[in-house]
């Protein structure tokens, strides 16, 4: 590839020609490509032009992103007030939980010897389950700013689905890590999954990373990890923060393969996909029903 000309990643053809009218319309030239070798469709563009390029695309996505979504000033991070959502849910199931007189829980906590007997949708109805008041308070208020900003980067779809992934993945991690007798549950693990994805925010197009940033991403990620996940108290499960904040992690890495970047503003593909979006909500919706359904079978 000549040096002087940049490239910008598109997911479909469709996707190319749409950013191809938008620079058009900011006279910027581009030419639509997808090399044989990669079957990856991009633009190219002048290199002095690579910035402004995508900083045009970045603002197309914000002026079409709907009245839930909101930049945080000088930050170029998004939040997705739709986070609410997640907020009043959890408050739905701890109050159905309270009027059945804990049934929720015992059908629903993750408890290492029933999962390994077979009762698997612990893994994932444990996540929406809290001990307590000041319990659920903490997750809801810690959750509700990390999911928001999540789902503000990846799309409100895939950033709530990955978020609660992550938190199956801390569960699961438990479920590896302690002994059979462990019993837990709380949103803590996706909360953590949510500060992973993220904090994987700078990774570039084609897994390309920029260095110096995705150091600092990393270590400001593990600070807020221990500040909000490695807690003295005994009851904190410990196994389920580290393991739903790399879980959000891995998660991350994978859904920003797609991020476009110029200079310290990202905005992952993924979050231009209303199709997979959509998808990706209706998953979540279905998944957190039947495991719940399997529960009170």
């Amino acid at each position: 590839m000549q040096p002087e000309l940049g490239i910008i990643t598109a997911r479909s053809e469709k996707q190319a020609m749409d950013w191809s009218l938008v620079l058009v319309s900011q006279g910027i030239e581009s030419t639509i490509e997808c090399p044989p070798e990669t079957q990856q469709w991009q633009l190219v563009v002048a290199r002095s032009e690579y910035q402004r390029a995508i900083r045009a695309i970045r603002q197309f996505h914000i002026e079409n992103r709907g009245a839930w979504v909101r930049e945080i000033p000088w930050s170029g991070m998004l939040f997705d007030w739709r986070a609410a959502a997640w907020v009043i849910a959890l408050i739905a199931i701890f109050f159905l939980d309270a009027a059945s007189r804990g049934a929720w829980q015992t059908e629903g906590l993750m408890s290492n010897t029933l999962v390994r007997q077979g009762e698997w949708w612990r893994l994932f109805t444990a996540t929406t389950l809290h001990a307590d008041v000041a319990h659920l308070a903490i997750n809801l208020t810690t959750g509700f700013l990390l999911i928001g900003l999540t789902m503000g980067a990846y799309g409100a779809g895939l950033g709530l689905l990955a978020t609660f992934l992550a938190g199956v993945g801390g569960n699961l991690a438990g479920l590896l890590l302690y002994a059979s007798n462990h019993r837990s549950l709380g949103a803590s693990g996706v909360v953590m999954g949510a500060l992973g994805l993220i904090t994987v925010q700078s990774i570039g197009p084609r897994g390309v990373v920029a260095r110096d940033l995705i150091v600092r991403a990393l270590c400001g990620g593990f600070l807020l990890l221990v500040l909000l996940g490695l807690s003295p108290d005994p009851r904190t499960d410990l196994v389920a923060h580290i393991g739903g904040f790399l879980s959000g992690v891995i998660l991350g890495l994978l859904l920003s393969l797609g991020t476009l970047k110029g200079g310290h503003q990202t905005v992952s593909n993924s979050r231009m996909n209303p199709m997979a979006d959509s998808i990706a909500s209706v998953i979540f919706v279905a998944v957190i029903t039947i495991t719940w359904i399997f529960a009170f079978r």
